[in-house]
């Protein structure tokens, strides 16, 4: 109908994005990168795609960043009711109800696509929410453009039984993965680090695999590198052209 009155039929927008979550011994772990995209264009190159959800739970987001950040923003506020009315913290698969309840009624017409992790009083738990609503358990997942190249790393190098600091770096690693071989992802590697007891993060630019140096140029010259033809200087109090008046100077208000 919209052509047949001379609109051109809307064309989908190529997202980017490398976002990945894996489950240790003691939590979970969720990495993200950083990069912004608007079509070919690069929007930002700090975006933060780790959303918050509760104490206990963290998003990571993928598709049309507003949909992200607003999706998990409005389940976040529920969220918040429900630990209130029920006085209990909040479960994972609470979140993952809201969530892909939410998404299947738009019928994937919102562009969100979520790695939902988090710890509660049943253990550690991840999910992937794809934008019509469906969802996975699994011990590691990746999502978004550079989801394939981080997926090569956790399967290549997953251990059931990795400790905190080697769980970060294997996220951090295949964040990068995804960062160096798609160009919709680039930029930082953004890590959150989700116990028992405790939430670390996010954790802004944990790290920087693409850091790009710019060259440093010097723009000082030595005296007479142009030649000077002549030289001539006038003092104002020489010059008859010109009138020199005392200007009277109001006190500032300061009441």
């Amino acid at each position: 109908m919209l052509e047949a009155q001379g609109f051109p039929q809307p064309k989908a927008m190529k997202t980017g994005t490398t976002i990945v979550g894996l489950t240790y011994k003691d939590g979970v772990v969720l990495g993200a990168d950083t990069r912004a995209t608007e079509g070919p264009i690069v929007a930002d190159k700090n975006c933060e795609k780790i959303h918050f959800i509760a104490d206990n739970i963290f998003c990571c987001g993928a598709g049309t960043a507003a949909d992200t950040e607003n999706t998990t923003e409005l389940i976040s506020s529920q969220l918040a009711l429900h630990k209130m009315q029920t006085s209990r913290q909040a479960r994972v698969v609470t979140a993952c109800q809201m969530l892909k309840q939410m998404l299947f009624k738009y019928r994937g017409n919102i562009s969100a696509a979520l790695i939902l992790g988090g710890v509660d009083v049943e253990g550690s738990h991840l999910y992937t929410i794809y934008p019509h609503g469906s969802t996975d358990k699994l011990p590691y997942v990746t999502m978004g453009s550079g989801s394939l190249a981080a997926m090569s790393i956790f399967e290549s190098e997953f251990k059931t039984d990795m400790n905190k600091e080697e769980a970060m770096a294997l996220v951090a690693k295949a964040v990068t993965a995804g960062i160096l071989n798609d160009l919709g992802s680039g930029s930082n590697v953004d890590l959150t680090v989700i116990t028992k007891t405790a939430t670390e993060g996010p954790l802004r630019s944990f790290a920087k695999p693409v850091q790009r140096e710019m060259p440093r140029i010097d723009y000082t010259f030595p005296p007479k590198t142009t030649a000077v033809l002549s030289e001539k200087v006038i003092p104002i109090s020489k010059r008859k052209d010109i009138v020199v008046v005392e200007a009277p100077v109001d006190a500032m208000d300061i009441s």
